[in-house]
């Protein structure tokens, strides 16, 4: 079974682990992250800074029971990874300070939490600390998070024989509600339903303590070994999911899976899809570790996790075995976007090749190499990320590189539909293709279909049309920005019996692509905050002034007692600075969550576009002219007179 530990940084998550570590007898002193010496932080940078920064797991036997604990990143830069593991726990422990309360990264991994339908345990943390108050953070999780909460005291036993828990939860329970009618109080079923409410989302627990002075802990374990269970067949064929790639010391590429049926054994074959084709690869070994250090082992069940070497082409999130289920697109994405700067001394394939690396292990990086203007860019959550990059590179490689200031990641879309056109037919080569570009919901992406008829372009070349255009994020004509939120079908095309190559079609395809933008409407886009904010009355109209002034909408103000929670959306350029504005005139008392709340129509479309000065004319990778064959010269067509001299028409 796979518990992970999610926090707002700072909350004492790394603690609490630790603790559970030692009282189960995974390890035999407790570190601290303010002494340098915490198990699962065990990377210097880590140590250094006093952060979590990678995902770690360690295993710990509790009454008979494998227990997989991982500890997540509380840093708001380091979300992406958080939330990879989110998508591979059974359950997860929120640690909520007691005196801080919910604060706004609480609510953004509440969110994912739920998004991913993982049962949840809440720990309130920190109970011996001066302005610990127990009860008004019971109440925040009640009115911030989730109603459907319970306290309990110290035991499982006490808390069946509470009468307001025992009525609370036979409101919600109709199995339970009969047995409260008729006073029946047998713990079995009781302890039953309950088991299988926290599984099914439908409530979660509360208990309390501090990780720091052992309070709470003992009782927590003792809890959560009796309320939780997970239901994986060993008995069926083996599928799993990838959800961590790292490199060891030797540069082996280990890819981290959840047994998700069956049993996986070293040296077997593991068929997995890498794009639109299979892979069969053999498992040449099997590590579980436990922090750094792992254990060799040749065989492993459903519900565990392992590290295996000799699948080469994996990538977080490939679904291994029989395994069917789609990914879900990871909410944590990055809006900020840097340049990396290196001496000239450096190879650029060899700075390249080691930021590839990286950029497996983190595929939020998106590591992207503009040949044009001889460029690799990076996508981030913010400068902290950053920081950390700089110094995993030189660790890891030995190369010192810094990186530019960042910027918003911008994108582009069409707001009318229109037929793009291209045609390529150099001596010796052909190939046309018509595409429609319609604009489709926001957050949808590039979609494809094709409705050309066989007997016009085989199943073979169209297929090709559909790679070009999938296969990567295409630049708009606006800023250069990706393409997004279109939806593209091929109309028809046409090949040549003798002369036509597969790169034909590459060419002819983007020439339609961007020939169909040249008589589209575009639209700038930009990514949006969904604020939440909570504060004083007395603040709450410098902040709505603040919201106004950053061109965000707002709802109308909830008011509760002398505080006013206030909601709504803001572009990530006017506001991706304001926590530490909101801190100091808020003096720490307010609570501002940040979620990355989509794309929208850019607020300052004409200053961007004037400020990145893309040229669309000089892209190139990119033409909307159509090249045509005459007395055995190929010769080129503008855009705007290409449509007429097309062969399909």
């Amino acid at each position: 079974m796979t518990i992970g530990i999610v926090a707002h940084v700072d909350a004492g998550k790394t603690t609490f682990a630790e603790q559970l570590l030692f009282h189960t007898k995974s390890i035999r002193h407790r570190g601290r992250v303010d002494h340098q010496d915490a198990f699962m932080d065990n990377h210097h940078i880590e140590k250094a800074r006093g952060i979590t920064v990678f995902s770690e797991q360690a295993h710990f036997v509790y009454n008979d029971t494998m227990y997989h604990l991982i500890d997540t990143p509380g840093h708001v830069d380091f979300s992406s990874e958080m939330e990879r593991s989110i998508q591979i726990m059974d359950y997860a422990i929120v640690i909520i300070s007691a005196v801080e309360g919910v604060e706004g990264h609480t609510e953004t991994v509440w969110q994912l939490l739920r998004q991913y339908n993982v049962p949840t345990f809440f720990f309130i943390n920190k109970t011996d600390r001066v302005g610990a108050e127990l009860n008004r953070v019971i109440g925040e999780i009640q009115t911030e998070l989730s109603s459907n909460v319970f306290y309990i005291d110290q035991s499982l036993k006490k808390v069946i024989l509470n009468q307001n828990v025992i009525e609370w939860l036979a409101e919600k329970n109709d199995i339970l509600l009969e047995k409260f009618l008729n006073d029946d109080y047998n713990s079995g079923i009781w302890l039953l339903s309950m088991k299988e409410m926290i599984k099914s989302n439908a409530i979660f627990p509360i208990l309390s303590g501090s990780a720091l002075q052992d309070i709470g802990i003992s009782t927590f374990i003792k809890t959560i070994d009796e309320l939780t269970f997970a239901h994986f067949d060993s008995n069926c064929s083996f599928s799993g999911k990838v959800y961590k790639i790292r490199h060891d010391e030797k540069g082996t590429k280990l890819a981290y899976i959840k047994v998700l049926s069956g049993t996986l054994n070293v040296r077997d074959v593991i068929h997995y899809a890498v794009g639109e084709n299979q892979v069969s690869e053999k498992v040449t070994q099997m590590r579980r570790y436990n922090g750094k250090k792992y254990e060799i082992i040749d065989q492993i069940s459903a519900g565990e996790l392992v590290a295996v070497t000799g699948l080469s082409a994996v990538s977080v999130g490939s679904r291994l075995g029989c395994l069917e289920e789609e990914n879900i697109g990871n909410t944590m994405v990055p809006t900020l976007k840097s340049k990396v700067i290196f001496d000239a001394s450096y190879h650029i394939k060899d700075v390249l090749s080691c930021l590839q690396l990286l950029d497996m292990e983190d595929p939020s990086l998106k590591l992207t190499w503009d040949e044009s203007l001889q460029e690799i860019h990076i996508h981030v959550m913010g400068s902290i990320q950053l920081e950390i990059l700089q110094q995993i590179i030189m660790d890891r490689f030995q190369l010192a590189v810094t990186f530019d200031k960042p910027n918003i990641l911008y994108k582009e879309t069409i707001n009318t539909t229109v037929i793009g056109y291209g045609h390529f037919e150099p001596l010796k080569h052909y190939a046309e293709v018509h595409i429609k570009l319609e604009p489709s919901q926001r957050s949808r992406g590039i979609s494809f279909q094709s409705v050309c008829h066989t007997d016009d372009l085989i199943v073979g070349y169209q297929n090709l049309v559909k790679h070009y255009l999938l296969e990567k994020e295409h630049r708009g004509i606006l800023t250069g920005s990706p393409l997004t939120d279109m939806k593209i079908t091929l109309l028809t095309g046409r090949a040549h019996n003798k002369h036509t190559s597969g790169g034909d079609f590459k060419e002819a395809t983007l020439r339609a692509l961007r020939q169909g933008l040249e008589k589209a409407e575009i639209i700038l886009l930009e990514p949006f905050y969904e604020f939440k904010i909570k504060v004083d009355l007395d603040d709450m109209g410098r902040v709505l002034s603040d919201i106004q002034a950053s061109y965000g909408i707002f709802n109308p103000p909830e008011i509760n007692s002398n505080k006013a929670i206030i909601t709504g959306s803001v572009p990530v350029a006017t506001f991706i600075g304001y926590s530490t504005v909101f801190a100091s005139f808020t003096h720490g008392k307010g609570s501002l969550s940040l979620q990355f709340g989509g794309y929208h129509q850019c607020h300052n479309e004409k200053e961007v576009i004037e400020q990145i000065a893309y040229n669309k004319n000089a892209d190139k990778e990119y033409s909307s002219s159509s090249i045509f064959c005459s007395k055995g010269q190929g010769f080129i067509v503008p855009w705007d007179e290409a449509e007429e001299k097309m062969h399909c028409l």
